[in-house]
């Protein structure tokens, strides 16, 4: 093995050998790691990571593997950060950090603290990190492998065994993948990815097919025409189309390799971008358009990968036939119709768009329809007259009917029309060499491969392109959310003072009457000054000059009749809306200089409850979602505990799994009072400086709501509450 030492970075260059890391994967780092404070001594690892990476315009995940899998992780991790914590001579524990450069199945190479670059076994370095939990287990096993008279040649193999099974379901962590942040350039991520070089070879691939597939055609047009019939030719003809099968191989590896990188991409960048959009934008949208959006950004995935392809190689056909017309029997009269026949397959396309669009928008309208109604079933059923229930579906069917057969028929065109008119126009061109007999065998067999060669490509064409316009529909919807993601790239990466946090928690203690101390030094914790703000830009204001000071450790309660702009202005201090006029500080600091990211952590919201949500996944997943995940044991512990005061004990003993359980609309369901107290619950785990609950405490039960009161004003270090009179 190794000397470990000599591998890992000490604590306090971590933040020069992040630099250098990047910078050897090919990352253009956007900041300088001079920047960034040397961590101390005590630190929390993956605060400090996510904030020095900010700073350096890339981003940190902290990944982890089952002991049994994690050489396959160290085998794809790369660029990454290994933590290792090793002993010297002396038996003193010292915590270091490995930088793994680049990947591999037997060996990975790592950047040294002297920034070169060496090879280690994937093996070594799995050991490296698993040596702390091999040791625990080890010392047992040794005494029962002694103990059961096992040799002492098979020792080693039979602890190999055991520990693989003792720890198979133990999780080993202290490893963070860098990497380029969703809201970066896309093009740059694919560049990244090696997409581009994909694409590339592509191209490449299958212009040298196409060159064999036409140097196959003259193979076989020369020995005709020449009477050169023999065996020889005939095994020359054979080894170019064996020659192009292996193009033809890469061609389908490319684009596959293509396919899935740039899908995930963009899945990747849409998720980020919805969840950077601002509330005003999808105000005023429900279930049926959410759907349309999800539905549309599935078909831009599928059309863009799909028929991109087939449109780019169909334009490489096209004007590899342009060049066998050109000296084929026809010559630049052949290459003229064809331009022609292009400009006829545009105006047809043109239609197909046209009609496509109108199509769509039906489309989505019927979607939103039945979303709706389903949703609303219950309530219809309820109140609703049995014989208006199918009001307005027939003219929508109708509608959608009528513009279905439009599309379907200039579909048809574009099939249909595209390739056969090229092929009885092609044939027409030919017709003049032939009546005035000015040709060539040769040249009017090149005419006719010509001919072929285009109509082929134009059949690729047509899919692709059918495909293409497919795209620019489905962008309208799906636009927004691709364009959103850049958005945090505006704000600031945090400040200096942040980077050496010491973990999640606020860090401060009870002051013995419920509150919290105020550590701000007698400065308020949040001052709203003159505050106003209005939906639309010139529309009417819904919170105007509006003025509020919080400290810490103020209970604040807020009362108002409905549509008030109690909501709004909650929505304000929680930095999820920003204020038409006036000003709003958090410590000092104005949400700009702060930041959005910053700002969301210090102040934070649980919404009214028609805007909140229990997503399907895990009860822990749901209320830890403003924390870190995968969760530490000590989060889950202060979730169960956090559940326990809040009253959710018997549901969590109720569930089969704990706080393991799946919970949402196709798992566990939960009464309404326990989706608020699980609001509440997720609100308070965030550990923020200023806690706003929006009407929380609504649907609870007097015992419920004095026990729920309890625990919020015992845990929240400043609470500002949102009720009705």
């Amino acid at each position: 093995m190794p000397d470990i030492r000599a591998l890992c970075w000490p604590t306090e260059r971590l933040a020069e050998g992040l630099e250098a890391l990047a910078q050897r994967a090919g990352y253009a780092v956007a900041g300088s790691a001079e920047l960034i404070p040397a961590p101390p001594e005590h630190f929390d690892e993956d605060n400090w990571l996510e904030l020095a990476t900010g700073r350096m315009g890339l981003e940190v995940e902290a990944v982890q593997a089952a002991y049994p899998a994690i050489q396959n992780l160290l085998r794809r991790a790369a660029p990454a950060l290994l933590a290792i914590t090793h002993t010297d001579e002396a038996g003193n524990s010292e915590r270091g950090y490995v930088l793994v450069l680049a990947g591999g199945w037997w060996r990975v190479r790592v950047l040294t603290p002297d920034l070169t670059v060496v090879k280690i076994s994937v093996a070594a370095l799995a050991q490296h990190m698993t040596q702390t939990l091999e040791a625990e287990a080890g010392q047992e096993f040794a005494q029962v492998l002694q103990a059961a008279g096992i040799p002492e040649e098979r020792r080693a193999q039979a602890m190999k065994v055991l520990l693989r099974e003792r720890l198979a379901n133990v999780q080993v962590a202290d490893c963070w993948l860098l990497r380029l942040p969703p809201s970066a350039s896309f093009w740059r991520q694919l560049r990244q990815t090696g997409a581009l070089g994909r694409l590339l070879t592509l191209f490449s691939a299958h212009a040298v097919y196409q060159g064999l597939q036409i140097a196959g055609w003259w193979v076989i047009v020369w020995t005709v025409f020449n009477g050169a019939i023999e065996n020889a030719w005939l095994w020359v003809w054979i080894l170019v189309l064996l020659t192009a099968v292996p193009f033809e191989l890469l061609v389908l590896w490319a684009q596959n390799q293509l396919m899935v990188n740039a899908g995930a991409l963009l899945k990747q960048r849409l998720l980020f971008g919805a969840l950077q959009l601002r509330p005003e934008e999808i105000r005023h949208q429900g279930l049926g358009q959410f759907l349309s959006r999800v539905l549309e950004a599935e078909t831009l995935e599928t059309l863009v990968l799909g028929g991109g392809f087939s449109a780019a190689i169909a334009l490489i056909e096209l004007l590899t036939a342009a060049v066998v017309l050109g000296l084929g029997a026809g010559g630049m009269l052949h290459v003229g119709l064809l331009v022609l026949w292009l400009g006829v397959a545009v105006v047809i396309a043109w239609r197909f768009y046209d009609g496509s669009q109108r199509w769509r928008s039906a489309h989505r309208v019927m979607i939103n329809t039945l979303i709706e109604r389903m949703v609303g079933h219950r309530t219809r059923l309820a109140q609703e007259r049995p014989q208006d229930w199918h009001d307005d579906e027939d003219q929508l069917q109708a509608r959608y009917l009528s513009l279905s057969k439009d599309m379907d028929s200039s579909a048809v065109q574009i099939s249909g029309i595209w390739s056969r008119g090229w092929l009885v126009l092609g044939l027409a061109g030919m017709a003049y060499p032939l009546i005035s007999s000015q040709f060539e065998l040769t040249a009017l067999a090149l005419s006719l491969g010509g001919v072929m060669l285009a109509a082929q490509a134009l059949n690729h064409l047509a899919t692709g392109m059918e495909s293409l316009l497919g795209v620019v529909n489905a962008w309208r919807q799906v636009g927004p959310l691709f364009h959103a993601a850049p958005r945090i790239n505006a704000e600031p990466a945090g400040s200096a003072a942040t980077l050496t946090g010491t973990g999640t928690g606020t860090g401060r203690e009870d002051s013995g009457n419920g509150a919290r101390s105020d550590d701000t030094g007698g400065r308020p914790l949040l001052v709203a000054k003159d505050l106003s703000f209005r939906y639309r830009e010139f529309g009417q204001p819904v919170l105007q000059a509006c003025n509020l000071t919080v400290h810490s450790g103020d209970r604040l309660l807020l009362q108002g009749g409905s549509g008030g702009g109690k909501s709004t202005l909650a929505a304000l201090l929680a930095g999820l809306r920003l204020p038409s006029s006036g000003l709003l500080m958090l410590r000092g600091l104005d949400r700009q200089t702060l930041g959005a990211r910053a700002w969301r952590k210090k102040v934070v919201a649980a919404p009214q409850f028609h805007e909140n949500h229990i997503l399907t996944e895990t009860l822990a997943f749901n209320l830890l979602m403003g924390r870190r995940w995968p969760p530490a044991e000590q989060d889950l512990q202060e979730a169960e505990t956090l559940c326990e005061e809040l009253g959710l004990g018997d549901l969590l003993r109720r569930m089969p799994a704990g706080l393991h359980q799946m919970v949402g609309e196709s798992g566990w369901q939960l009464s309404h009072g326990e989706r608020s107290r699980l609001y509440i619950a997720r609100a308070l785990l965030q550990s923020a400086d200023l806690i706003i609950l929006d009407e929380s405490f609504a649907a609870l039960d007097p015992a419920n709501l004095e026990r729920a009161l309890r625990c919020v004003l015992q845990r929240a270090p400043a609470l500002l509450v949102i009720a009705h009179p």
